[in-house]
């Protein structure tokens, strides 16, 4: 089976970047964004020079309202979407053999304002987490990629220290570890990271024991990244700040040891952060300040600590995703209110970014996916 699915994954790679003008050097790339703009449809495809960083012009992928987080399944040949709308969603597609999307179902996501999604890595859940209703959910998914009514659901309850962000409870994401065993959400509004076990069998959500890592008040913790030596990084929107903890995947917990500004000394503007990726080398952690318009540069220490490398200006605003491809070559930055997206090269030695000179416009990108490599 896993033999076929990297035939056709191969296949419908192959056959889509053929039919078009990008080059063997080039790489594929899907961007969600936000509908509610002007000239935005959905799901958006484009590709990546490896040699140089330019971008292909965005094609409409796949009409969707606000797919504002997107997910592939491990094999690379479906993709899933939170749906921001009232209700909250989320759908999955199947890739064409032109690399467009052709939708398989849609799912409510049992809670307002879907705005993260991850798909397990053994691709039977599509993990969802809403920020309106402060909850987070399981979704099966069929041998044919369809999308089932939920079975797990977890309803987050609390508030923290900032009035007008933290009255409620607000999942902000959520993550698998690597066997599909715990499950991570960071709650913006509680200023908690809760975990939870996945049953593979029932697809239920059960509270850990501890159920939660905490945060500094006012925090905000937004998004998350493990790094494979036991480490585990969180980005906290609110107080703009990296939170390093160590990892302790076979228990499954978290053990605060650091916490680090984002943004430059001096700076006194307003600023919130967004996303948080770790370098396929394992060595550097980027983040996206929104307000400094930047990513911020840290190495990762023997012991997990960071230490800040650089701050690069995203060249727009409001810098909500970025991504890192695959070969860890080049960061793409999605600036959501400036409609663009930026290429920079990624210094391996150093981390550090430099701009390629290439952009595309598109309107509001709020995330960018490459698929899963074969």
């Amino acid at each position: 089976m896993k033999l076929l699915r990297s035939f056709l994954f191969t296949g419908i790679v192959t056959a889509f970047m053929s039919s078009s003008p990008a080059t063997a050097a080039d790489v594929p790339f899907y961007i969600g964004t936000y509908t509610k703009a002007e000239g935005s449809k959905g799901i958006y495809l484009q590709r990546l020079n490896l040699e140089t960083g330019a971008m292909t012009p965005p094609e409409l992928a796949a009409e969707v309202q606000n797919p504002t987080f997107l997910a592939f399944h491990p094999n690379g040949t479906q993709l899933y979407a939170a749906v921001e709308n009232g209700n909250g969603a989320v759908a999955g597609f199947s890739l064409n053999a032109e690399g467009k999307l052709e939708k398989l179902n849609e799912q409510p996501s049992k809670g307002g304002g879907a705005c993260h999604i991850a798909i397990d890595p053994n691709g039977r859940y599509a993990l969802v987490a809403n920020y309106g209703g402060g909850s987070v959910a399981a979704l099966p998914i069929g041998k044919d990629g369809q999308l089932v009514p939920a079975t797990g659901f977890a309803q987050h309850t609390g508030s923290s220290a900032n009035p007008q962000r933290q009255k409620e409870p607000h999942a902000h994401s959520i993550y698998s570890d690597r066997q599909g065993q715990f499950i991570y959400a960071c709650d913006l509004g509680t200023d908690q990271v809760l975990i939870y076990r996945l049953d593979q069998g029932q697809g239920t959500l059960t509270p850990h024991e501890p159920a939660f890592a905490k945060l500094a008040p006012g925090s905000g913790p937004r998004h998350l990244a493990f790094h494979e030596r036991g480490f585990a990084y969180v980005i906290n929107e609110l107080l703009n700040t990296v939170t390093a903890f160590k990892h302790d995947a076979a228990a499954g917990t978290l053990k605060e040891i650091q916490t680090i500004p984002t943004l430059p000394d001096g700076f006194t503007g307003q600023s919130s952060t967004a996303e948080i990726f770790i370098h396929p080398n394992g060595k550097f952690v980027y983040g996206s300040n929104r307000g400094h318009e930047s990513i911020v540069v840290y190495a990762i220490g023997d012991d997990g600590r960071l230490t800040l490398v650089d701050h690069t200006p995203t060249q727009g605003k409001h810098p909500r995703n970025f991504a890192i491809d695959p070969s860890g070559k080049f960061l793409l930055a999605a600036n959501q209110n400036t409609d663009d997206i930026v290429s920079f090269r990624i210094d391996q030695a150093t981390g550090k970014l430099t701009p390629t000179g290439h952009t595309t416009k598109l309107s509001a990108p709020v995330c960018i996916v490459f698929p899963p490599q074969k």
